[in-house]
């Protein structure tokens, strides 16, 4: 027993606490800004962007790039053992986040057949999952870190809550973007790219943990 007590008092070693969830999930917000405008930049804005006014174009976007980062929030929560979300605030938390980006499409959209031209679905497609995805990784990378600085006991649900709070990040941007309505766009090219951020997110933090 002394053997075991000395050998934990050697490996004993001063720590930094962690801050509160929050408070690391708000050091993400000038990456959040600049993704939000580097998607648009890199391409185009949408041209119907003066005409859809300031408060649904902007105000929308930084609404929810705010709601991507409180849920990123709450897996830097879902990271500290003890602190685990219950079941029906996981479902809340992803029912929500889900749920944001078509709220905002109905509230911002005029019609909703809106699409892209003759034999550029796929194309098009392509152009807005790559920037929506490609958009996400830079934050999703900063969020795994932050993470894997706690212990998370469920590692692949406190990383497919990031990747959804990133997805929507980078989607606040492409909303700046692409000024498609269309269902079909909007689920397969733009929900896609949020699946496959919550997808990656659970990757990386499993593959983290396991290490």
């Amino acid at each position: 027993m002394t053997d075991a007590r000395t050998a934990i008092v050697r490996d004993l070693e001063p720590v930094r606490p962690l801050r509160s969830p929050s408070v690391r999930a708000l050091t993400l917000a000038p990456l959040a800004a600049a993704i939000m405008l580097a998607v648009p930049l890199l391409h185009f804005f949408r041209p119907d962007l003066r005409a859809i006014g300031f408060v649904r174009a902007w105000g929308f976007s930084i609404g929810q790039s705010l709601a991507g980062l409180i849920i990123v929030a709450a897996a830097l929560r879902e990271s500290i053992p003890g602190r685990a979300l219950s079941r029906a605030a996981l479902a809340w938390t992803f029912g929500i986040g889900i749920a944001v980006p078509a709220v905002l499409l109905g509230l911002t959209a005029s019609t909703f057949d809106l699409g892209p031209g003759p034999g550029r679905a796929l194309r098009d497609g392509i152009v807005c999952f790559r920037a929506s995805a490609l958009g996400a990784v830079p934050v999703l990378i900063a969020s795994a870190v932050l993470v894997a600085r706690a212990f998370p006991l469920r590692p692949a649900v406190a990383g497919a809550l990031y990747g959804l709070g990133c997805g929507l990040i980078a989607d606040a941007g492409l909303r700046l973007f692409c000024g498609f309505s269309q269902p079909q766009h909007v689920l397969l090219a733009h929900g896609g790219a949020m699946a496959a951020s919550v997808a990656l997110g659970a990757l990386a933090a499993t593959v983290t943990a396991s290490r």
